[in-house]
């Protein structure tokens, strides 16, 4: 695509137009982008060599993050040859992609499925920001990624991708009218009458996949995991089972972190993209899902309807909470997208979670 072409799209950018940015200057990598590093609508963002262990976390305001780090941090750490994230611990390392975006191009970050599964609390920050994971239009300048673990260690190194990036330019997401019309015209859930308040209604699953788990519970004081190295470690050494009971009903116990499944079958068209993000706060004291963004194509079915659940990380606040089977838990929201992606979700052999029911992160094994 040519830089006019770019110029003309609205909505969030599909993999050849992320390329197209790449190409034009307007992403600077440290290094030549990684084959596979470019998804269908977002850019996998790569941990540099070095990182720092701070006293808290923060956001810039008036300041470089470079400022802050000189300011807050304790020590530096090398991510070149590896290095354990402790839990409970706040790290910013800096990213290997820079950004020099147009005057009219945006763009937004978060966790990528396996860093939400994993229970790593990842979210980049940009100069001057004055939100994680915001970054403006016209940006130019340096990208960092604050890392904190909540559960489990990690071993993550120079080159590891815990966050993507998406670009978009204008307005691109539905209001519930439109909503309602691309549900109508593809199948987005499969619901036969779902809810469309500030996106798609998504609930939680607890009656049971054929009688197997409704959920994992993770388990305290475990082992390290490579974020680099699928399969390799023991579900059981790190997750307790959960069964479905004759209520219906899984109390949340407050510290504790859950990988739980949505109710409905979810499934993104070719010319959009979807985030999940929280339902309303007020209607429960937990958190729902870290990591937010959904290609197009993911969740597609032989017959284009919906065949994928979202699989969702729970974590309770300060008290236990009840949830029952049904509850509404998150939104499924989606956007257009600036171009047609000429690459799909699932068309590749790194789509670890296409089709999935109640699935853990790539990195276990059954």
């Amino acid at each position: 695509m040519t830089a006019a072409a770019i110029k003309q799209a609205q909505g969030v950018f599909a993999a050849h137009q992320i390329a197209a940015l790449a190409q034009s200057g307007a992403i600077r990598p440290a290094a030549p982008l990684a084959p596979g590093q470019i998804q269908p609508a977002s850019l996998d963002l790569r941990l540099g060599r070095r990182a720092w262990r701070m006293r808290a976390s923060f956001l810039p305001g008036a300041r470089s993050v470079g400022e802050a780090i000189a300011r807050h941090a304790l020590h530096e750490i090398d991510l070149g040859p590896g290095a354990v994230l402790e839990t409970n611990c706040v790290y910013v390392a800096e990213l290997m992609e820079g950004l020099g975006l147009p005057p009219d191009v945006a763009a937004s970050a978060n966790p990528k499925s396996s860093t939400g599964r994993i229970d790593v609390f990842t979210r980049v920050i940009a100069d001057r920001a004055e939100a994680f994971d915001t970054i403006a239009a016209g940006y130019h300048g340096a990208l960092y990624a604050e890392i904190s673990p909540r559960t489990f260690p990690i071993l993550a190194r120079a080159g590891s991708r815990l966050s993507q990036i998406r670009f978009r330019r204008g307005h691109a997401r539905l209001d519930d009218a439109a909503h309602a019309e691309l549900h109508a015209r593809t199948r987005l859930v499969s619901t036969e009458k779902p809810a469309f308040c500030g996106g798609v209604t998504v609930s939680i699953d607890l009656a049971g996949f054929s009688g197997g788990p409704v959920g994992y519970r993770a388990k305290r004081h475990t082992g390290l995991i490579d974020v680099d190295k699928p399969a390799s470690c023991d579900a059981a050494d790190f997750w307790e089972a959960i069964f479905a009971s004759p209520g219906g009903e899984l109390v949340l116990d407050p510290g504790e972190f859950y990988i739980l499944a949505s109710k409905e079958e979810v499934v993104v068209p070719p010319d959009h993209a979807a985030e999940m993000t929280p339902f309303d706060p007020l209607v429960g004291e937990f958190r729902v899902h870290y990591a937010g963004f959904f290609d197009p194509g993911f969740g597609q079915g032989a017959d284009g309807r919906p065949a994928a659940r979202a699989v969702l990380e729970v974590r309770s606040r300060d008290v236990p909470f009840l949830i029952e089977d049904g509850q509404p838990v998150a939104r499924l929201v989606f956007e257009k997208l600036a171009d047609p992606a000429d690459e799909l979700y699932g068309a590749g052999a790194t789509a670890n979670y296409q089709h999935q029911g109640l699935k853990l992160s790539k990195h276990f094994r059954p």
